[in-house]
C-alpha cells in the first residue's frame, strides 16, 4: 500500500531523513516511533506532498506522491484542524466538497462517518462545544470522509483521558477491519503495543529497528527485567554482574536484564546482604526495546 524507498531530506545543515525505507501492507496498522526531531513529521509531510524529498521515492498504491494520490490518503493531524464555529456536519460537508464528492454522495457519507466515530447524535453540535475526545473523533471522521485507502494518524490520542483514548483506539481498530492501512505516530508506547501489527523505530532520520513486537523483543535476549531501589547501587551492580545480570538505566531506575526466570525467593537470595527499598519484576516491553534502540545502551 505504501512504499518508501531511500528517502532523504535536508534542511540547511540538518539531515532530517537519511535514506529511510519502509513498506506498509494493505490493512496493516504500522507504528512509527522516535524521539522528538527523529524525522517523523518530515516523513509525514513528504508523504502528504507538503514537502519534496531531496532523493528517494514514495509510492502510494504504486503511484508517486501527486495530486492523484491525495485522494488515497487521509490525515488526522496532531492538532485538530476543525472550524470551531461550524457544526460537525458542516465541517465534514465542507471537506467532502473539497475532495470532490458529489452532492448526492456527501449527505450520506457525512452520516456514515459521523456514525463510524459515534457522533451521529452530534451532527448539529458546534465543534467548539464538544469535548476534547469528541473533537479527536471528529478529526478522524474528517480524515476518512473521502474513503481513503491509507490513513495517517499523528498522535491520535495524546492529551485525552483514558476513556476517550479507548474510544479512539476502537475506531482505529475498526479502520483495520475495513481493510484501511494505518500509519500511526505516537509517543504513547502502550498505544503501539495494543494497536500495531508492526513497529518502526527511527532516530536522526534513520530506521534503526523494525518488526512485530515479538520480533523486536528478540533484541533483548533475556527473560525479564528486574528493577531495584537501593542506596548502595555500586554493590548491587557488582552483585548482579557476578550472577550474569546485565545492568541498565531506565530513567532513574536501576534495572537488570535477567537471563532466566527466577522465583522471587531465589531472586532475593541473589541480592542477599544488600539493603534494598524495593525489587520488582517486569516482562520485556516496548519501553525497554525503544530505549535500547534509541539510546544505544549496548554501546556504553
Amino acid at each position: 500500500m505504501l512504499e518508501i524507498t531511500r528517502l532523504s531530506k535536508r534542511f540547511g545543515q540538518r539531515q532530517a531523513l537519511s535514506e529511510l525505507s519502509l513498506a506498509l501492507q494493505p490493512g496493516e496498522i504500522y507504528g512509527l516511533l522516535g524521539p522528538n526531531g527523529a524525522g517523523k513529521t518530515t516523513a509525514l509531510n513528504l508523504l502528504c506532498g507538503l514537502l519534496k524529498p531531496d532523493s528517494g521515492e514514495i509510492l502510494v498504491q504504486g503511484k508517486p506522491v501527486s495530486q492523484a494520490t491525495k485522494l488515497l490518503v487521509g490525515v488526522m493531524p496532531q492538532q485538530n484542524l476543525l472550524y470551531q464555529s461550524l457544526t460537525c456536519e458542516e465541517n465534514l460537508s465542507f471537506l467532502a466538497r473539497i475532495y470532490g464528492l458529489g452532492k448526492k454522495d456527501i449527505s450520506q457519507q457525512v452520516r456514515n462517518c459521523l456514525a463510524a466515530v459515534n457522533l451521529a447524535d452530534r451532527a448539529g453540535s458546534v465543534v467548539g462545544d464538544l469535548s476534547g475526545g469528541m473533537q479527536r473523533r471528529l478529526s478522524l471522521a474528517a480524515a476518512i470522509i473521502h474513503r481513503p485507502k491509507l490513513v495517517v494518524l499523528d498522535e491520535p490520542s495524546t492529551g485525552l483521558d483514558i476513556e476517550a483514548r479507548y474510544e479512539v483506539w476502537e475506531l482505529i481498530r475498526s479502520l483495520k477491519q475495513q481493510g484501511v492501512t494505518v500509519l500511526l505516530t505516537t509517543h504513547l508506547l502502550d498505544e503501539v503495543e495494543r494497536l500495531c501489527d508492526r513497529i518502526g523505530i527511527i532516530k536522526q532520520g534513520q530506521l534503526l529497528a523494525e518488526g512485530t513486537l515479538e520480533t523486536l523483543r528478540q533484541r533483548i535476549p533475556v527473560e525479564e527485567v528486574v528493577v531495584i531501589q537501593t542506596e548502595d547501587e555500586p554493590a548491587a551492580i557488582a552483585r548482579a554482574q557476578s550472577h550474569g545480570f546485565t545492568p541498565r538505566r531506565y530513567g532513574r531506575d536501576l534495572a537488570f536484564w535477567v537471563p532466566e526466570l527466577l522465583e522471587l525467593p531465589e531472586l532475593l537470595n541473589r541480592f542477599s546482604g544488600l539493603t534494598m527499598e524495593s525489587i520488582s519484576r517486569h516482562p520485556i516491553g516496548l519501553e525497554h526495546i525503544y530505549l535500547e534502540v534509541t539510546q544505544n545502551q549496548s554501546d556504553r
